[in-house]
């Protein structure tokens, strides 16, 4: 077994709406969350899994630490996490932070990791479900300064070092990178684990931290909807629209075939 003496991860996690029926509020263009079911970003577990076994590869107690920004109930998602093997976790939460788009919560989050590190490597998943940006976790990566590795397939720490191969469109390609680094991982990374009886145990003796505006220090213009330079002006949804015809060929085929003919001529113009 390898040594890592001192080695901290964290985890940036989100929980999302347990459902792909996601309606956004005509007004305020921000997503309607009241009422539904959630769970931990299906993409963010890849990233908890990998965490967990670079914890087991490694002597020396590496700590894992999850983090996510949302109400308070998102302690859920973190223990959640720390009964698939992680040590503890915290919740970035305040009303301020409302609305607040990619680069907000970034922001946020950036903060919050130098709040609770240093760390010598971040873990993310490739994108949430609920928004589908991909954007989050590299932008606090570009705030924290650190390298950024994205669609990593399969990772590796030696030295001090970050090796990982990335997918892309021609095949793989591999990178190194000093750490402390943040690297994205898609979910060809591994297979997550399921939770254990003992991992709930501990997940519910353990204590989500929660974390506020006024903890951070941001100023409160750059965080939620005042501080989100973009914003969604107008929400409209797509019109299903089909122009159709039934014909049965059940009792004259070739009467049946001629209507055809005659329907994708007008179709077409």
């Amino acid at each position: 077994m390898e040594k890592a003496k001192d080695l901290k991860i964290a985890v940036l996690i989100k929980q999302v709406p347990a459902t792909e029926n996601v309606k956004i509020n005509p007004e305020t263009g921000v997503m309607m969350r009241e009422g539904l079911d959630v769970e931990v970003n299906p993409l963010d577990l890849h990233a908890i899994e990998e965490a967990v076994r670079i914890k087991e590869r490694f002597s020396g107690g590496p700590q894992v630490t999850v983090l996510t920004m949302g109400p308070p109930v998102a302690a859920k998602a973190v223990r959640y996490a720390i009964s698939m093997g992680c040590d503890g976790g915290a919740v970035v939460t305040d009303r301020a932070f409302a609305g607040s788009d990619t680069l907000a919560t970034a922001t946020v989050l950036a903060e919050a990791l130098r709040k609770l590190g240093p760390f010598d490597l971040i873990l993310a998943g490739e994108r949430a479900t609920d928004g589908e940006t991909g954007q989050v976790g590299p932008a606090a990566g570009a705030l924290l300064g650190v390298p950024v590795l994205t669609y990593v397939s399969k990772l590796e720490l030696q030295d001090g070092r970050l090796t990982a191969e990335r997918a892309v469109e021609s095949g793989h390609e591999r990178f190194s990178a000093p750490m402390p680094a943040l690297a994205i991982v898609i979910k060809e990374i591994n297979v997550p684990r399921l939770c254990t009886l003992g991992g709930k145990l501990k997940a519910k003796k353990t204590e989500v931290r929660l974390i506020s505006l006024a903890d951070l220090g941001l100023p409160v213009e750059s965080v939620g909807l005042r501080g989100s330079p973009t914003k969604v002006v107008r929400v409209r949804y797509p019109q299903v629209t089909r122009r159709g015809r039934k014909i049965s060929a059940s009792e004259d085929f070739e009467k049946a075939v001629g209507e055809l003919e005659h329907f994708l001529a007008e179709v077409n113009g």
